[in-house]
């Protein structure tokens, strides 16, 4: 049973989460998917689930609690449609409720919501926009702050931020709007110092959408240009011999401090896909492998969880985090980035590193939702 506090803790009924997906952003359909899974896994049972999804024009609608109906299909990618009926939060001081609105009707409250459970990926939903309005709210959310998410987005900002805690990032070079409008010969110059391959990548992007491996300078100019459809500011990463390796970080209870899973690698069964991209993360199955543990030494396993706590820490994470190295051949460690909402997918390597290290996906995603209920709102 559940006693009620002052602290907003819940009296004699289950907590209601809203799961709330789609969005605005390029990855709305990675969104979709992994709302999916956490709609597939999720004990609803213990929890009240209530599924919010966002329109690509940014409406919150009331949609179907089915997974089946967010799954990555081959023949279709799933996206939420704006409907007549809207959904909005509602706070008054006391609490936060789903109210919905539709033309004609008088509005209709869903109950108040006890936590957010965000899986939004990329822009408008994963770089501490949407994680300031519900702290505007006093609404606990899943996943890291404004100041995490933001930092977690923006993969320049990120490098920086890594950099000052004494983690080795790569060679990288930094194109904004401002600059490549000015002057894009001084960028392509700029870029072309970098070794080859080159990886031009979205600043603020992920799920490897728009992101375009260069092997010669006559194509820099057309990848710059697919990046920035995505995204004006753009990222270019020199590419690093090493092998590709991630580890799943939990926020710790209390003061605790960030569990690890144990490291993971991801080997691309090559063929149709050169590297990991957006097919072989979501759509074939058969296109990247996990070995988890990773086959690494045993003083190599244990400092790179180190160092992926020490990067959690130094976004200021919380709630979970995926973090990916390089281990070149040479014995370095090179932080490749860190992502504040991993996806959730059927084959994503987040859940997938938890379960192999003894937590199974429905006990990650309780141990999140009580991690997201036990935090304070406000400033901490």
């Amino acid at each position: 049973m559940f006693s009620e506090t002052t602290d907003g803790e819940i009296e004699g009924r289950r907590p209601r989460v809203a799961v709330l997906f789609g969005g605005r952003s390029s990855e709305h359909a990675v969104s979709c998917v992994t709302a999916a899974g956490v709609l597939e896994a999720i004990d609803r049972t213990k929890y009240d689930v209530v599924p919010v999804g966002i329109a690509r024009n940014g409406q919150w609608s009331l949609v179907s609690a089915d997974p089946a109906a967010w799954s990555l299909r081959s023949e279709s990618l799933p996206e939420v449609v704006a409907g007549e009926q809207s959904v909005v939060l509602s706070a008054d001081g006391t609490g936060s409720e789903l109210v919905v609105h539709a033309e004609d009707t008088l509005p209709r409250s869903l109950g108040r919501v006890d936590v957010v459970f965000p899986v939004l990926h990329g822009p408008f939903g994963e770089d501490g926009t949407l994680q300031g309005m519900l702290e505007m709210a006093d609404i606990r959310y899943v996943g890291a702050g404004v100041l995490a998410s933001a930092v977690g987005m923006d993969k320049h900002y990120m490098k920086v931020v890594f950099e000052a805690a004494g983690l080795k990032v790569g060679p990288y070079e930094v194109i904004t709007d401002r600059q490549w409008e000015k002057d894009a010969p001084a960028c392509l110059e700029r870029a072309s110092q970098l070794a080859f391959p080159l990886f031009v990548k979205p600043a603020r992007g992920g799920s490897s959408m728009g992101i375009t491996r260069v092997t010669n300078p006559a194509d820099l100019r057309a990848a710059i240009e697919t990046a920035r459809e995505h995204d004006p500011k753009v990222v270019v990463e020199a590419g690093i011999v090493g092998r590709e390796i991630e580890v799943a970080v939990l926020q710790g209870r209390g003061t605790e401090d960030p569990r690890t899973s144990s490291p993971g690698e991801i080997a691309v069964q090559h063929g149709e896909h050169e590297w990991y991209d957006f097919e072989a993360k979501y759509v074939d199955g058969a296109a990247a492998e996990l070995s988890c543990p990773a086959d690494l030494p045993e003083d190599i396993s244990a400092r790179v969880r180190d160092l992926a706590g020490l990067a959690f820490e130094a976004v200021g994470g919380e709630g979970l985090s995926r973090v990916d190295f390089f281990y070149t051949p040479v014995g370095d460690l090179i932080i490749n980035e860190i992502n504040t909402m991993p996806g959730f997918t059927p084959i994503s390597m987040y859940p997938q590193m938890w379960a192999k290290s003894g937590l199974p996906y429905t006990e990650l995603i309780d141990e999140l939702i009580s991690l997201a209920l036990e935090r304070k709102t406000g400033l901490r």
